[in-house]
Formats: structure tokens, sequence, C-alpha cells
């Protein structure tokens, strides 16, 4: 693992070992203080049973000699009895305790001094009391507590555990910095991956992925991070099939202009007005074909104009009946209506009587003559409900649900021969999405497809 300061593996680091560094220290420091009043307390509990002792054995002297003659100038006699003690105690050979004149002094009852050196007593000294044999108390031994731990063993011990505690101090931080060092890794790994799978991204390569690990705020991104590589990749397809799908629908066009330019200038056909009435209709056609391709870019980036108002949407239904009423009897095709007298919605006028017209001329290309179409409008959920009905051909469900790509034709009878760029539909779709409904695409009973749109009753008026 590289380090530098700036990235985040490292501060990541630094991070995660500076806490346990911090535990570590806090736990040792704890450790000791609590050890050492500890042990402090042991030794001052030791120290109060040896002047138990100390009391008792002057007790047992001071019976058998009724005074304290046996002491007065003859610290032998007490060196005597704390060696038995301390021998007793810790089972090792008798020796002589460094300054103990310091630590013990004896009184009578009469508060004089016996032995000891005569000095004021510090603060912190037990007493204890020498009690004959007949419970009558003689005198006192008193002891001082010292400055902490005295004794050679005890000092001996106290640094032994001492050097261990540094020592597991420090096997905990060697234990700390590697489990710092897997922790960072494991932390920086998906990230790692998502930082690779960014830069794929970023270099156009849209199949990429991330595996997706863990229920965690890491494995939501990486599964958010595949959802938009994946609808990356989708637009990307769609964007190679829409260039795909341009070139072949002006292609077409073109090439027909193309033949007929060329034989008129070869001298194969004349300029008659027959010749003139079909480079015109093939003109219309790309004209109409990159009109709808403006009103689509347009829609994609916002930059259409929707003026919303109340307005009523029976009269641009018959509207649109009427002005193809000639080429409805001219295919003998009926249309039924049920319609309300009237019906206000917010709506822009300009645009759904656009989608009227295409949906009209979708069903006039792709319907058989002697064909039917129904057309029905109801309120239902609160919404404005109209359903487009036409008889034979129809499409399969599979087909109902591409219907509204762009430059999609369904194989068979509904294909580019009838004339179609393609593009009505998705114009459609495009003009509802902007009034906040909705359009569906399914099989009609009639035999063909019904398109189904629902606007909402209220909308707020708006310009979008």
């Amino acid at each position: 693992m590289k380090f530098r300061f700036s990235s985040v593996s490292t501060r990541l680091f630094l991070a995660i070992f500076a806490t346990c560094l911090l535990l570590v220290v806090i736990m040792h420091q704890g450790v000791r203080l609590s050890f050492q009043h500890g042990f402090i307390d042991y030794i001052k509990e030791n120290d109060q049973q040896r002047a138990e002792l100390i009391a008792d054995a002057l007790a047992e002297q001071y019976d058998e000699t009724g005074s304290w003659r046996f002491l007065i100038r003859n610290e032998r006699v007490f060196f005597n009895i704390l060696r038995s003690i301390e021998h007793h105690q810790r089972s090792l050979p008798p020796s002589k305790p460094k300054g103990w004149r310091s630590y013990f002094w004896v009184y009578d009852n009469e508060n004089r001094l016996i032995l000891g050196r005569n000095v004021p007593l510090p603060n912190d000294i037990l007493r204890q009391p020498v009690v004959t044999s007949d419970g009558k108390t003689v005198g006192w031994v008193i002891a001082s507590y010292g400055d902490g731990i005295s004794n050679e063993i005890d000092r001996r011990f106290d640094e032994q555990q001492m050097m261990t505690s540094w020592l597991i101090a420090g096997l905990s931080l060697i234990v700390a910095l590697i489990a710092t060092i897997l922790l960072a890794r494991g932390f920086l790994k998906p990230i790692k991956r998502l930082l690779d799978g960014t830069n794929q991204l970023a270099n156009g390569d849209f199949s990429t992925r991330v595996t997706e690990v863990g229920r965690d705020e890491l494995g939501q991104l990486a599964k958010d991070f595949n959802h938009l590589a994946s609808t990356l990749e989708k637009n990307e397809h769609m964007r190679r099939d829409y260039m795909a799908d341009i070139s072949h629908e002006l292609r077409t066009p073109l090439s027909v202009l193309q033949g007929e330019l060329e034989a008129v200038q070869d001298g194969v056909r004349q300029a008659t007005p027959e010749t003139i009435s079909s480079l015109l209709a093939e003109t219309h056609t790309l004209i109409k074909l990159v009109n709808d391709l403006h009103q689509l870019s347009l829609s994609d980036r916002g930059s259409l104009v929707y003026r919303l108002q109340s307005a009523d949407i029976i009269p641009l239904i018959d509207m649109v009946i009427g002005q193809v009423r000639w080429r409805l009897e001219e295919k003998q095709i009926t249309v039924e209506t049920h319609l309300p007298n009237q019906q206000i919605i917010n709506i822009d006028p300009d645009r759904i009587l656009q989608l009227l017209y295409n949906l009209m001329e979708n069903s006039l290309r792709y319907t058989d003559a002697n064909g039917k179409i129904i057309i029905r409008a109801v309120i239902e959920h609160n919404q404005f409900s109209l359903y487009w009905e036409d008889s034979a051909p129809g499409l399969t469900s599979e087909q109902c649900s591409h219907l509204f790509e762009r430059f999609y034709r369904a194989e068979g009878s509904r294909s580019r021969a009838s004339g179609g760029s393609g593009l009505g539909l998705a114009i459609c779709y495009n003009i509802i999405e902007a009034h906040k409904g909705s359009i569906q695409a399914s099989a009609s009973p009639l035999g063909g497809v019904c398109i189904a749109i629902h606007l909402p009753l209220k909308q707020k008026e708006n310009e979008q």
C-alpha cells in the first residue's frame, strides 16, 4: 500500500492506527496505575500484618521481663524479631532490612520513645498497640508506609511487571498495525474497484461492471454504479441504433431522388409533371422526417415549449376526424366514437392536436381496408382516459412494448412499406410525458392495436 498523505488510503490508515495507538496507550497507563495502586495497597497490608506480628512478639518479651528494659539500647532484639518475621513471610535467607530504623518506632504507654530515631513522625503511619497476655496495652509499634515500593524484592517485581506491560503494549501496537493495514485494504478494495470502473466508463467502456459485495453503503454504491453503467450502455446502443436508423431512413428517399434525377440527366426520363411530382413527394418525405427528428431532439433537450391551458379536448378529436374523412372513405374505414359532449382539461391544444393527428395517421397507414376505428373517452381514477382502437392487422404483446421507440416497426403488415417514418408514436410519447400523463399500447379486441392515453384532470398551468 503506497503512502501519500493526500490519499484516502493513507488518511484512513492513519485514522485507524491513531485510534488504536491511543487506545493502547490509555489501556497501558490505566493498567499500570491500577497495578501500582493495587500493589501499594498489598504492601501496606503486608506492613500492617508485619506490625501486628512485631507487636505480638514484643508483647511476649514484655510478659517475660515485665518491662521495656529488654529493648532499651538493644536494637538487636528488635532486628532478630524483624528478621524472623521476614524469613517466615518470604522464606528467604535472613538479612537486615535496609533502612529499617526509618520505618519502625516503639513507644511505651506513656508515649516515651523506646526504639527508633528521635525524629518527627511522618503523616502516613500505622499504629499497632502492644497488648500483654492480661490485656494491658503497654506500648505502641509505629510503622511508616514510606514513599512507595521500598523493598528490593517488591521493587524487582514492580520493574518486571512494568517491562511485561510495555512488552504487551508493543505487541498490541504491532497487532494493531497489521490489523489497520488489513482493515484499510479491506475498506479501500471496493472503492478501488469503483475507481477503476469509473475510469473505464470515462474511457467509453460502458460494459464494465463492479462486484457487488455486502449490503452496506459501499455495496449500494456498487449496485448504483452497475445500474449507471447499464443505463449508459443501453443509451450508447440506442444512440448507435438511432444513427443507423436515421441513415437508413434518409438513404431511401435520397436514393430515389438520386435515381430520378440521374435518369432525367441521362435522358432516360423526361422532366414531366409526373416525374416532378414523384421528386416532390420524396422531398416532402425527407422534410417530414427532418422535422420529426428536429422535434424529437427539442423534446429530448427540454426545449419544446408547452403552454398548458384549460381547453376542451373533444372538438380537437372531431377536427382530426373531419380533416381525414375523405381518406377514411377512400379505404372504407369506419370511425365509431364514444365521447362526452365536453371535457375540459389542462392541455396544450397544439401539441394534443399533433398527437391526435399522429394517432390517426398511424391507424390510416396500418389498418386494412374495410376496417374500423373506435375512439372512447372516459373519466376514471380522477384522470381523463382516451382509448384509440383499430382493427387488423395486430401486434403481439412484445411488439406493443416497443411501439413507442424511435424508428421501431413491427414485422409484417405494419412495416415501412406503409410509408411511415417510425417517429410518430415516439413523438406522441414525448407529448404525453410532457403533460404528466401516460400512454400504453396493447392488443385491441378489434384485432389491431389499442392506444390508451391517461391525462390528469387537474394540473398547474405553466410553461415548460
